[in-house]
């Protein structure tokens, strides 16, 4: 038999199993949020808090822990929405309810004083961006774009589909959505870098962007946000303004999460160079801290801070009024625990800094660093009342104010 036949197949299988052992020695690469992770903090016990899969029942719901400003008070609105996330508000008073993990969207509609709420969509990637114009509901996923044509009266249409027409980015990392209606009736959302820290194309991650309605007309209206999940425009200028998570593996102190002006369109914010503070990356040092605007405040360092609104209702009392309310999720990549809670956000005169203030409180326990709940966004009401949605109790909470 001529040698020569088998000779290349053997070599072939020798060298596969030589290198087998090599492949199988090779270190797995880490979770997409471990990204950043320095040697010396490779052991850290540190890690995205997992999220809850079922709802707190409405007996269980820490209401008692809840601390509020004098005459302010915070009652169960609805309940039994695991994963309960961004709020927005149809013209028929239905609160619709984006989730992340749980992929479902929630509707909640206030019949006679009972709330029950109805599961509108479910199986979808992470839709957490909820906005409504003109009777339609605009579901946004991670790379899908659903309309639910005249919802209110059809609450079970079939949705269009537009995902071809946003041709959104497909990455999970930071990959889901705030959405929300502006002044100019375009439809904006975020676009979160697909990392912890990295170099990103700079028309394509890290931004705010804006569309018609249809999906056309894509715009930057801003760069070099890492993952903003909370904006709305200044009642009056109608400027607008966003909350921004900063990057985790530096410190417990550093950065700090942020809230920023977006009053030139396009205008970059900093990251990968510069969070916080002028804080530079040492890592990414191409730009410097100068090159951009500074943040309006600070919102703490890993505080998490998501859903944020500026307040135009009657009910609270003046000094609240044209205030920005913003939840704040929580931290993990912290050892000390912050945020979980409600903060205010009180400009100055031409709205370039403002002044940070606790607003809801009593859900993080710092004396055993635990939490009972985790703020996600919230939405002012007609009366002027405030919805505060819980992610982990999947609830919402309505703040209203009364002596």
């Amino acid at each position: 038999m001529p040698q020569i036949t088998w000779r290349a197949p053997l070599a072939g299988a020798l060298c596969l199993a030589l290198a087998l052992p090599a492949l199988a020695q090779q270190p797995a690469a880490p979770p997409s949020w471990a990204q950043g992770r320095s040697p010396e903090q490779a052991s850290s016990p540190l890690a995205p808090h997992s999220p809850r899969l079922t709802a707190t029942a409405a007996d269980r719901i820490p209401l008692d822990s809840i601390r509020l400003p004098e005459g302010f008070r915070a009652e169960l609105w609805a309940s039994g929405m695991p994963g309960a996330r961004m709020m927005t508000r149809g013209e028929d008073g239905t609160v619709y309810v984006g989730t992340r993990t749980i992929g479902r969207v929630y509707a909640v509609k206030d019949e006679g004083g009972t709330r029950t709420p109805r599961v509108l969509a479910q199986r979808l990637d992470n839709p957490n961006g909820v906005a409504v114009r003109d009777g339609a509901l605009y579901v946004i996923a991670i790379n899908r774009v659903l309309r639910y044509d005249n919802i209110a009266s059809n609450p079970n249409a079939e949705p269009v589909e537009l995902t071809q027409a946003f041709a959104l980015p497909t990455e999970a990392h930071h990959g889901w959505k705030f959405a929300a209606f502006g002044p100019d009736g375009k439809l904006y959302m975020n676009i979160g870098a697909p990392c912890n820290v990295c170099e990103i194309d700079e028309n394509r991650h890290a931004l705010i962007v804006r569309y018609n309605p249809d999906g056309s007309g894509r715009e930057v209206v801003g760069r070099g946000i890492r993952n903003s999940v909370g904006f709305d425009w200044q009642p009056g200028t109608g400027v607008l303004y966003a909350s921004n998570n900063a990057r985790d593996w530096v410190s417990n102190e550093t950065p700090q999460d942020s809230f920023h002006r977006l009053n030139r369109v396009g205008e970059h914010h900093g990251f990968p160079f510069c969070s916080g503070e002028a804080w530079q990356d040492p890592g990414h040092t191409g730009r410097v801290c100068s090159e951009f605007p500074a943040p309006v405040a600070l919102l703490g360092p890993h505080a998490a801070p998501l859903g944020m609104r500026f307040y135009n209702g009657a009910m609270f009392p003046e000094a609240y009024r044209g205030r920005a309310f913003v939840a704040r999720h929580g931290s993990w990549n912290r050892d000390d625990k912050s945020g979980f809670d409600v903060v205010t956000v009180t400009l100055n005169a031409d709205g370039s800094r403002g002044t940070v203030e606790p607003f809801l409180t009593g859900l993080l326990d710092t004396g055993d660093n635990s939490f009972k709940g985790r703020p996600t966004d919230v939405l002012v009401m007609p009366d002027g009342s405030m919805l505060v949605s819980d992610e982990q109790n999947g609830a919402i909470y309505r703040i209203s104010y009364g002596r």
